[in-house]
């Protein structure tokens, strides 16, 4: 297995080169990593404060790690805060993100990568984020002392972790100093496989939405719009989504849709034109008043409004759910106290179906399922005010990981104020 996870290391840098020119995230992807050490080099040789360093894979696990980065810098203030991404998908948006003291692309895994970026670095703790296991930074840092914690973990039986020829991955996970986990079945799964040093304390992503919701801000444009109409918010879509949610948006002129795509690229825009006929994009109406035109769907061809968006719809379309890596973040429309909608692959995602079990989330699996499903929430007020209820609750009432992570390090004196 170690023979596979090197060979991996090993090739991924290079097929990203080769395909590089054709595609954008791989360009990207290689270009942040030219000379990254010495820019790292240049940034620390004069650093002389403790550090928290904090790695996430993309976007989505930044968001769930921000309540705790926010938490260090009001709660440790003579730490620098070090957040590092993998994807740029999530370097490329949150590069200037102020709430760190620095930000960087992780360099790729390696026995050399991993020993000079902590002599570098040279982090007093470090914080992973849900999914990252890179094995040479574990096993390094665990020879040099240095404590690394995985937070909100979440584990399925069907990982490698939990199968005969897992030892590496087993490995990886006996060099966390402790792994803060989502829930239950998790803390269950680890502790069949002798892996004891964990904790539930819930997923961090419920602080984070419970923050934006509080910080909110009004968007005029997406209010003109609007007006005083119904609306249904579809934020993160794929074209598959689009390709379902599309007929209904169509057919109902009295219904306001405002569809906010993962990919803002020109040919995923161009995609979106093509299937919601007469639509305006939101830099169109930047300069005139949206209520003048007679459209009532949005495109959205921005990146960063999109939670915010949630606040305004009366019911939200979360994307991701037709294709194979399920569906996005659902509890960023359900803290606004919004029924959510999404297609049918969401069973890696405890969230999503915990929105169902309760009655605040709904799967649908076609145009005409989503047609039915849209029409009873949107004429049956009653089912809609309990679905939205449910939703906002749910979202509420599992509040509060961040907190209890950080009496941890509090009560095991693993920072020093």
């Amino acid at each position: 297995m170690k023979l596979l996870y090197n060979l991996f290391i090993f090739l991924y840098p290079k097929i990203a080169f080769i395909i590089s020119p054709f595609n954008q995230k791989a360009g990207l992807w290689i270009k942040g990593r030219i000379g990254l050490f010495r820019k790292l080099r240049v940034t620390f040789q004069q650093n002389n404060a403790p550090v928290v360093w904090m790695h996430c894979s993309s976007l989505g696990e930044f968001e769930q790690g921000r309540p705790l980065l926010e938490a260090f810098k009001q709660q440790y203030p003579t730490y620098r805060l070090l957040l590092t991404f993998f994807s740029p998908s999530g370097y490329e948006v949150r590069k200037h993100y102020d709430g760190a003291d620095w930000v960087f692309y992780l360099p790729m895994d390696s026995k050399r990568n991993a020993a000079s970026f902590l002599n570098i670095v040279k982090p007093a703790i470090a914080l992973f984020v849900k999914y990252e296991f890179w094995y040479y930074y574990l096993t390094i840092a665990k020879e040099r002392n240095i404590p690394v914690f995985l937070v909100s973990g979440v584990f399925r039986e069907s990982q490698p972790f939990f199968k005969w020829y897992g030892g590496l991955y087993r490995k990886m996970l006996g060099c966390y100093h402790h792994l803060f986990l989502q829930n239950e079945f998790s803390d269950s799964l680890l502790r069949s496989i002798n892996i004891k040093n964990v904790s539930v304390s819930g997923d961090t992503r419920f602080d984070r939405v419970m923050a934006i919701a509080g910080s909110f801000t009004s968007i005029t444009l997406i209010e003109q719009f609007i007006e005083h109409n119904d609306t249904l918010v579809a934020g993160s879509t794929w074209l598959e989504d689009d390709e379902e949610l599309c007929h209904y948006a169509n057919n109902h002129p009295e219904i306001k849709f405002i569809i906010a795509p993962h990919d803002i690229s020109a040919e995923r825009i161009k995609e979106c034109k093509r299937l919601y006929k007469n639509a305006v994009l939101f830099s169109e109406i930047t300069n005139h008043l949206p209520g003048s035109m007679h459209t009532n769907i949005l495109i959205i061809d921005n990146i960063g409004m999109l939670s915010r968006l949630y606040r305004y719809a009366t019911i939200a379309y979360i994307g991701g759910a037709f294709g194979e890596d399920g569906v996005h973040n659902v509890l960023e429309a359900a803290v606004f106290y919004k029924p959510v909608v999404f297609g049918p692959v969401y069973e890696k995602y405890a969230e999503a179906t915990a929105l169902i079990g309760c009655g605040g989330g709904f799967s649908i699996d076609s145009a005409l399922s989503l047609e039915i499903k849209l029409n009873e929430l949107f004429l049956n007020r009653q089912l809609y005010g309990t679905a939205a209820q449910k939703a906002g609750d749910f979202v509420k009432s599992h509040a509060g990981a961040a907190q209890k992570i950080m009496e941890y390090f509090y009560e095991n004196r693993l920072l020093i104020n």
